[in-house]
């Protein structure tokens, strides 16, 4: 049974998405603070984590950064309606996902089955290289050379994506296709942040790129060589 943890100060909340996701057949645990969300995810290792970030104390930022330096669960964020800088901070953290507040059970139950999918996908061969760029398929690892690179699933999802049509450009609406699926076509807008973030993490020089090139207009590449 898939395990979810929920992280909300809103008692309410907290108890109605609890008995609706747990309707849905997922294992719920919650936590109504930072700290109690830091020691479920240590204890009880969940699949994934749907995260509040305007939480008082150790707040869902908090949380997320220091969720990462140890795991690469699954994390999608519910942050305030149009507060596009929450949406934005949160994929340079790590997530892999936002719903914006309010927001409909059904709405965020369709982005946990996507997100859930992405995470277990897995993909045909067993490698990806370009030169001292590697990437393990079976078990969703990256390394530049002996230097493992921690990727959100999402993050490795778009470059596999990329790297398995080398030279080839795919467009945003392509990439998102493959990356989150058909139900997010039109939805585009932050393909360019999410490649931002992921040649910070694989680029030997990011302001250089070496891999992943855009051709203005149209979308983006990935090249073995300059």
């Amino acid at each position: 049974m898939t395990k979810i943890l929920l992280v909300d100060d809103d008692a309410s909340l907290l108890r109605l998405l609890s008995d609706y996701l747990t309707r849905l057949g997922y294992q719920v645990i919650a936590a109504a603070d930072g700290e109690t969300a830091l020691k479920r995810v240590a204890d009880d290792l969940p699949d994934m984590v749907l995260l509040d970030v305007r939480m008082p104390e150790l707040d869902g930022w908090q949380v997320l950064e220091q969720m990462r330096e140890t795991r690469r669960v699954p994390v999608i964020i519910l942050t305030a309606l149009g507060e596009e800088q929450d949406i934005l901070k949160g994929f340079a953290l790590g997530a892999d996902d936002y719903v914006s507040k309010p927001f409909s059970f059904a709405q965020l139950a369709a982005r946990v089955s996507a997100v859930l999918q992405r995470a277990r996908r897995v993909d045909d061969g067993s490698h990806l290289q370009a030169e001292d760029l590697v990437v393990d398929l079976d078990a969703h690892r990256v390394r530049r050379g002996d230097v493992p690179i921690s990727l959100t699933p999402t993050e490795f999802k778009l470059l596999v994506a990329l790297m398995k049509c080398p030279g080839k450009v795919l467009t945003p609406q392509q990439l998102v296709i493959q990356v989150w699926g058909l139900e997010y076509a039109n939805d585009t807008g932050y393909i360019r942040r999410y490649v931002w973030h992921l040649r910070q993490k694989i680029e030997p020089n990011p302001g250089n790129a070496k891999y992943i090139h855009n051709e203005r207009g149209v979308g983006y590449f990935f090249a073995t060589s300059q």
